[in-house]
């Protein structure tokens, strides 16, 4: 059972409170994480050959897959509370330190040129600013109150998804951050590579993903496996949603913005994989789409114009089969 309220998170309302906990309190705390415990299997790790490294490596990467796989309920049910969210008009605000912090900002980065999403719709928030992205800013993490602050900036309401990540389960900027996600009435959702039975929060989650990927090939480096599980985690939560908003069709990302040369040509790509179309005459058809690809297969498929094919996808919340189906029964 998680326990709450242990932790004496103050200052989230503008007094400034940091880590309230003494050294020797902060020392005992963190010696008994799972994230903190010598490996066996890489206890000779230094005096290993390069190969010898890379396989134990390679050996321990293997357990954060099925860590991960034991906790596919909890994630099930943060992809649907972040659905939700979305077709409410929230967001998905990831907030951490360190590498997990980078780990949430990077997916938030990626979500716009894969599936054509608004930057706002996903953000990330990482302790020391944007500075933390490209230099450690290890004393960042230690502040319980500038968390509420980041999320103030933002604009938090209470239909947002808070997504916080903590390796360690303990950083006090990710928990504050939680702490002012709940106040003004957000979903929360915590991943963390520690059991949540020994968790200490200072409020309840809506959703804990706790994968125990055990002690990592170098103790307590949890870039390391820890990082890997956090960042499948990540992946599988924005890449289901942005699925059950009508964002791919089969299994192919059809909402990409055209930014670059690259995606121009991966666009014809999915028009060509689709139809019958040469490249010439797929470039043609997503010039007459106004570059939109959904709009251009289904105006490919249907042999229809870009004014019905947008009143399809529009009708359809954007999902390219049931548009298709929109358009053939009205034929």
């Amino acid at each position: 059972m998680v326990s709450y309220k242990k932790l004496n998170l103050t200052g989230i309302g503008g007094a400034k409170e940091e880590n309230s906990l003494s050294n020797k309190e902060l020392f005992n705390q963190i010696q008994k994480l799972s994230t903190e415990q010598r490996n066996p299997a890489s206890q000779q790790i230094d005096t290993s050959s390069t190969q010898d490294i890379i396989q134990i490596m390679n050996d321990e990467d293997q357990k954060v897959a099925l860590a991960v796989q034991k906790k596919l309920p909890e994630i099930t049910r943060a992809v649907n509370l972040v659905v939700e969210a979305f077709q409410d008009g929230g967001r998905l605000i990831y907030i951490g330190s360190g590498t997990s912090g980078r780990l949430g900002v990077l997916d938030a980065a990626e979500c716009p040129p894969t599936f054509g999403t608004n930057p706002e719709m996903v953000q990330g928030l990482i302790a020391g600013g944007e500075k933390a992205m490209f230099v450690a800013q290890e004393g960042a993490e230690d502040s319980t109150y500038q968390a509420g602050i980041d999320l103030e900036e933002k604009g938090l309401i209470g239909k947002d998804v808070v997504c916080g990540l903590a390796a360690s389960g303990r950083t006090p900027y990710v928990l504050g951050g939680l702490k002012k996600a709940a106040k003004l009435g957000c979903k929360t959702i915590f991943i963390t590579c520690v059991d949540k039975s020994k968790l200490q929060l200072p409020v309840e989650p809506s959703v804990i993903i706790d994968p125990e990927v055990g002690p990592e090939v170098i103790m307590g480096s949890t870039r390391l496996k820890c990082a890997t599980a956090q960042k499948m985690i990540c992946n599988m939560i924005t890449s289901a949603s942005m699925i059950r908003l009508g964002k791919v069709y089969e299994n192919v990302m059809v909402d990409l913005q055209l930014t670059n040369k690259k995606l121009v040509e991966r666009a014809k790509k999915i028009i060509m994989l689709f139809t019958n179309m040469d490249y010439e005459q797929a470039g043609l058809a997503l010039d007459n789409a106004d570059g939109h690809v959904k709009t251009a297969l289904v105006m490919s498929i249907t042999n229809s114009s870009k004014e019905s094919a947008k009143i399809a996808l529009n009708e359809n919340n954007g999902f390219i089969k049931p548009a298709i189906e929109y358009i053939k029964q009205r034929v």
